[in-house]
């Protein structure tokens, strides 16, 4: 007896020894099987690439993510949230239920060759210079990958891809969380294209964006001017009233507007014109306030050029709510899985790339290096609309190397880069930093309760979701 309970007791302090080295095991063979299939996930960001289809416009390019998704077994519910390019796909039975999101959206503008210099690409007018061609994919893989070793090790639990149209100023995730669509799911992940590899517990900016149109007279504006009341006048009499008013408000907002419509010949009193405003800030509460001042300064711009002003919010998203207890699992595994190692065709493509920056204090060895682990509570920089998901359901993300370190987002050097082996290296470090934290999440339930109270905690007793674009249905043409 005294024998057997020595061996009973020898096994018992082994055991915690023998999963962890089953589950890293497992994980090897994710990442290889990722890697055996990196150039059929290339293939599928590329012919999104050369797609570049705008926001709620990307009816190719989500039909091609849920076909892979599709024949790997996954039920796909498609038009979700009244959006016909949006779907979740789903792969498994009961809890946890894991989500991974995917973004496909291009950007106008910003067409771009993969070639080392500005050239447009011949036939396009846009350019996914946000990288979404390479996050779609590769969330794809991602979870493709975990359905894989659902099925081989026999866990429970559901993994969701959900396909999240028109980032790029659409709030196509705003939608999916006001549908309801993220209230079941226990953990969220997601990953963004960038310069470098991180993963970070970091905020961002909420943003609230519209189209102030205003309608005024036309007339000649030389025979009859006093008959006229300009549109056009009313626009800048807005843009002025709001550039007097950056002097007042809090020093991190940040307030940015382009003129749409501003008539259509200089002898004709425009009786029509429209521009396009984003009001950003780190808390969601100041973007509500900062919203109405401009949407006052417009109502007094009308007032004083004798005009009619409308608008029509486009989209308005929360700042995300970091999750540290998430993102440390996250950064776990990007370390484990590492950064972009270049050949030497590909350094030559950096270096060339680099020679537009006015910055020449970055290498492409950057490339191959994970960035330390940050928490940053007050964001900066860009929106996003993960922000609105972040609230509902705790969420991390990460950041790879699939364009050449320092490399600015929205840039013909990050279309260019992303066209390239560059771009589909990058995909494939997120793709297995995604699958090896799901992985985590199915087998360590404490990771939930902690992400949860974390998620609990920021949020406040009194929390109430309330979509900052209100009630009014997906802009669908926004970008037509």
């Amino acid at each position: 007896m005294k024998t057997t309970s020595i061996y009973g007791f020898v096994l018992l302090l082994c055991l915690p020894f023998l999963a962890e080295a089953q589950l890293s095991k497992e994980k090897k063979k994710i990442i290889q099987s990722l890697e055996a299939q990196e150039a059929t996930y290339g293939e599928l960001a590329h012919k999104i690439w050369e797609l570049a289809e705008l926001g709620y416009q990307e009816e190719k390019s989500t039909a091609l993510l849920q076909e892979k998704l599709s024949a790997a077994g996954f039920s796909i519910e498609t038009g979700v949230a009244d959006i016909p390019t949006a779907f979740v796909a789903s792969y498994g039975q009961g809890e946890p239920i894991i989500g991974i999101m995917a973004e496909f959206d291009a950007l106008p503008g910003v067409s771009q060759d993969a070639v080392p210099y500005p050239q447009e690409r011949e036939g396009s007018a846009a350019g996914h210079a946000c990288g979404h061609h390479l996050f779609g994919a590769g969330s794809t893989a991602a979870a493709i990958a975990v359905k894989d070793w659902l099925d081989r090790t026999g866990t429970s639990g559901t993994i969701r891809l959900y396909g999240t149209p028109a980032e790029e100023g659409g709030a196509g995730k705003v939608y999916m969380v006001r549908a309801g669509l993220f209230d079941d799911v226990d953990m969220v992940l997601h990953w963004h294209p960038g310069s470098g590899n991180s993963a970070d517990a970091r905020s961002s900016l909420s943003n609230k964006s519209a189209k102030f149109r205003f309608y005024g007279q036309a007339s000649h504006a030389a025979v009859a001017p006093e008959r006229g009341r300009s549109a056009l006048d009313a626009v800048e009499a807005m843009n002025y009233m709001v550039n007097m008013m950056r002097e007042h408000v809090p020093m991190e907002s940040r307030i940015h507007y382009v003129i749409t419509r501003g008539g259509e010949a200089p002898n004709v009193v425009p009786a029509y014109a429209e521009v396009f405003y984003y009001v950003r800030h780190p808390e969601m509460q100041v973007v509500r306030e900062l919203f109405e001042r401009v949407a006052q300064a417009a109502e007094g711009a009308a007032t004083g050029t004798g005009t009619r002003m409308e608008y029509e919010v486009i989209h308005g998203l929360y700042n995300v709510l970091p999750n540290v207890a998430l993102a440390e699992k996250m950064y776990d595994n990007l370390q484990m899985v590492g950064g972009v190692e270049y050949d030497a065709e590909e350094r030559a493509f950096a270096e060339k790339i680099m020679e537009s920056y006015p910055d020449k204090k970055v290498s492409p060895e950057m490339a191959a290096t994970v960035d330390d682990f940050q928490v940053v509570e007050r964001g900066s920089g860009g929106s996003t609309d993960v922000g609105d998901v972040s609230w509902a359901v705790p969420t991390a993300g990460l950041r790879a190397a699939t364009w050449v370190p320092g490399t600015a987002p929205h840039s013909w050097q990050a279309v260019a880069a992303g066209g390239t082996s560059i771009g589909r290296k990058g995909m494939m470090v997120a793709a297995k930093t995604l699958a090896l934290t799901a992985v985590d999440l199915f087998n360590d339930p404490a990771i939930a309760e902690k992400a949860w109270k974390e998620l609990r905690e920021r949020r406040g007793p009194d929390y109430q979701y309330e979509a900052l674009l209100g009630d009014r249905e997906p802009p669908l043409d926004y970008r037509k």
